[in-house]
């Protein structure tokens, strides 16, 4: 070999290291620190008739709970001191088969205060050994029912959790409705879209049995705001929730991308929602006709890929005001 090539193929390996270096450190920062660094974001959205109090959701979303998180529980738990008008749980509560203490230590101050919740498919399916790059190729289930696998989770005593010891509203392919401050919030919500279990065929007929409730009787059409609840924010469910009338639709899932690249954002959403909107505030319009929609980037992560990079885990509190 020449020197001259000697020297090329000496840059290149010098370069080759260096990037090696870099990754590892990168996947250091990423497992050890960044996806325990919890943060609370907060955002304003004007979505309530002229006139009326504000209200504050909490939004939660992807704990992905192991039973030796006691960080996260911890952190959870203090956010009870923000005393939220509402709750909302946007699923996948659970990170393994022994996840639900994990939930319940975390939840336990929520006691008392108004909450809605869906269901993940982690909330049904113990957590399974993936190859990261296959998220690459698209979401790993483009909202079908996963195949060859059982419910192993005790989504019974995670549910009766939320609705016995909280009070919490199901909206599992279910409607609802709850007062805030004077404002009647219209809720609906359907089961995790990412395995196919939504329902949307049945929204309608549910909306329209909620409309003739004597409950509602006495409301006029502009005092009600609609809020839409999903885990997964795919297209087809962000759209039926814009033609049902949804002023503001709640999801979660994508974990923000997880992996980041400063500058450039989310490599991959793990489903059909365009990289821009990943995680965060945005409006979701469709059928000339428009929501504001919140995806928050969770607070977990698999147990079987636990990095986040540039994407710290996040809940959200939501200050609800007037419409300008």
């Amino acid at each position: 070999m020449s020197e001259s090539a000697s020297r090329v193929t000496g840059r290149v390996g010098v370069a080759f290291g260096a990037l090696a270096l870099a990754g590892s450190a990168a996947f250091a920062w990423g497992s050890l620190v960044e996806r325990k660094q919890f943060t609370l974001r907060e955002e304003t959205v004007p979505v309530l008739p002229k006139g009326a109090a504000s209200v504050t959701i909490l939004h939660l979303s992807d704990l992905h709970m192991a039973p030796w998180q006691r960080d996260k529980q911890a952190w959870v738990r203090q956010l009870a001191e923000l005393k939220p008008d509402l709750i909302v749980d946007t699923g996948d509560n659970l990170g393994h088969e022994d996840g639900i203490p994990g939930i319940e230590r975390a939840f336990a101050e929520f006691g008392g205060v108004p909450g809605l919740y869906v269901n993940g498919s982690n909330d049904y399916y113990g957590p399974q050994r993936k190859n990261w790059l296959r998220y690459f190729a698209g979401p790993s289930s483009s909202g079908s029912a996963p195949k060859k696998r059982v419910r192993n989770l005790d989504t019974a005593r995670l549910e009766s959790f939320f609705q016995d010891a909280l009070g919490w509203q199901a909206l599992n392919n279910a409607v609802g409705t709850v007062t805030l401050h004077g404002t009647t919030f219209k809720v609906f919500g359907v089961d995790d879209p990412h395995i196919g279990a939504d329902r949307l065929d049945l929204l309608t007929g549910l909306l329209d049995a909620q409309q003739d409730d004597d409950s509602l009787a006495s409301t006029s059409p502009g005092d009600v705001v609609h809020i839409g609840v999903a885990h997964a924010p795919y297209q087809r469910v962000l759209n039926s929730f814009v033609n049902h009338g949804a002023d503001l639709i709640l999801a979660g899932h994508t974990h923000g991308g997880q992996v980041c690249v400063p500058g450039f954002g989310a490599l991959v959403t793990n489903c059909d929602i365009p990289r821009a909107q990943v995680k965060g505030l945005s409006l979701w319009r469709h059928a000339l006709r428009s929501a504001f929609l919140h995806v928050s980037a969770g607070l977990g992560t698999s147990i079987y890929a636990p990095v986040r990079f540039a994407c710290r885990p996040e809940a959200t509190l939501l200050t609800l005001v007037a419409r300008t």
